[in-house]
C-alpha cells in the first residue's frame, strides 16, 4: 500500500483520499455506506467543507464513535473571525466531534495572516490552542495566493487543482510545497469528470510521493476503482503514457474546470456545466446532456447579460460569456445530428 505523510502534519495516510462533495447530492444511507466501506477499505483521509450542504452531516453519521481511527478535513469559507467561530461550531456539530483534524481556508481570495483585518487566521490559531483543530491548511485555484501561502510558512496543507493536466506552474507548486515541508492536497484530480481513465490519473499522480488525491466519490463503482489501487496501484505504462499525450492535446487550454466559483449567475446559467459541455457530451455519457432538462439548461445562456461577473470570478482568467456561447453553439450542431458524439 502506497502511504502519503502531509507535510510537517505527521498526517499519514494511504494514495487514496475520499473527497466528499458528491455525496451531497445521494441520499444519507447511501452516503453513510460508501463512507464506511471507504474506511472498511483502507481509506482513512476524509475532506469535507462547510459549503457542501449537508456532506458534513453524512460524514459525522457514518463516523460517529470511531473517530480517533480516521482523519477528517473541512473547510470555511468564513470572510470574518466571527464567521469563522460560526463555521467551526457548526462543522463541529455536524460532524460528531470534538476536533477537526485538518481544518482549511476554502478558496479565499488572499491569503489569511495574523494580524490581518479579516482576524481569520488568528481565530484559527486560537481554535487551534483550544484543542477544536489540530492543523492549519488552505485551499485555493489562484495561483498567486497559492504561492504567497507557501511563502508566508504559515499552513500545513495547500489543497490545489492537481491531474495529469497541470501545467509546469502547478507541478512547481506541488515541489515548492516538498522543498517547505507543506502537504499537497490535490483536488480535481479527475478535472471535474473531463479524465475518465482513473488508472492513468492515479499512475501520473503517483510519481508525486508528497501529493494525497482525493477523489470525488458518489456511486459504489467508483469508489471500487480507487478501492482497488489499494492492494494494486497502477503504475506509469506506455499505455496510460499515451492516455495522457492524447488527453493533453486534446484538453489543455482555456477550458473550465467546472470548479463553480464564478456562480451564482444573475439569470440562473449553470455555468460551470454549460460552459465546458461540449467536452462533456464527449467525455461522459451524452443522453442525460441532451435531454428535455438539460437542452433548457443551455437555452438559458441566451439570456446572458454579459455583466462580466463570471469573467471577473473565474480564478483561471477564462472569458466565461464567450466560452458560453461557443459551447452553446456546438450543442446545438450535436442537437441538429450535425456533429457526432
Amino acid at each position: 500500500m502506497s502511504t502519503v505523510t502531509l507535510g510537517r502534519t505527521g498526517i499519514t495516510t494511504n494514495k487514496n483520499g475520499f473527497g466528499a462533495l458528491p455525496i451531497q447530492r445521494i441520499p444519507e444511507e447511501e452516503a453513510v455506506y460508501l463512507l464506511r466501506k471507504a474506511y472498511e477499505n483502507g481509506i482513512t483521509f476524509f475532506d469535507t467543507a462547510r459549503w457542501y450542504t449537508d456532506s458534513e452531516h453524512k460524514t459525522g453519521m457514518a463516523f460517529a464513535g470511531m473517530r480517533d481511527r480516521l482523519f477528517i478535513a473541512t473547510k470555511t469559507g468564513a470572510q470574518d473571525a466571527a464567521g469563522f467561530w460560526k463555521d467551526l461550531e457548526t462543522s463541529l456539530t455536524q460532524l460528531q466531534t470534538d476536533y477537526i483534524d485538518l481544518y482549511q481556508f476554502h478558496n479565499p481570495a488572499f491569503c489569511p495572516k495574523p494580524g490581518d483585518e479579516s482576524g481569520l487566521y488568528d481565530a484559527a490559531l486560537k481554535a487551534k490552542a483550544q484543542g477544536k483543530i489540530r492543523h492549519i491548511g488552505i485551499t485555493n485555484h489562484r495561483l498567486a495566493v497559492a504561492h504567497e501561502a507557501i511563502d508566508s510558512g504559515l499552513y500545513e496543507t495547500l489543497q490545489f487543482p492537481f491531474c495529469y493536466l497541470a501545467t509546469e506552474k502547478d507541478i512547481e507548486l506541488v515541489e515548492k510545497c516538498r522543498e517547505a515541508d507543506m502537504g499537497f492536497i490535490a483536488m480535481k484530480a479527475l478535472s471535474g469528470g473531463l479524465i475518465t481513465n482513473s488508472a492513468a490519473a492515479y499512475a501520473f499522480l503517483a510519481q508525486y510521493d508528497n501529493v494525497v488525491p482525493i477523489w470525488g466519490v458518489q456511486r459504489e463503482k467508483e469508489l471500487d476503482e480507487f478501492l482497488s489501487y489499494i492492494k494494486t496501484p497502477p503504475v506509469m505504462t506506455e499505455e496510460l503514457a499515451e492516455v495522457i499525450r492524447r488527453d493533453r492535446e486534446e484538453l489543455l487550454g482555456d477550458f473550465c474546470r467546472g470548479c463553480g466559483y464564478c456562480m451564482p449567475c444573475p439569470v440562473g446559467i449553470e455555468i460551470n456545466n454549460c460552459a465546458r459541455m461540449s467536452l462533456l457530451l464527449r467525455r461522459s455519457p451524452s443522453a442525460g446532456h441532451l435531454s428535455p432538462e438539460g437542452q433548457e439548461k443551455m437555452k438559458k445562456i441566451e439570456q446572458c447579460l454579459h455583466c462580466g461577473q463570471c469573467k471577473s470570478k473565474c480564478p483561471y482568467g477564462l472569458d466565461t460569456p464567450s466560452l458560453l456561447q461557443k459551447n452553446l453553439e456546438d450543442y446545438k450542431k450535436v442537437l441538429a445530428g450535425e456533429v457526432q458524439v
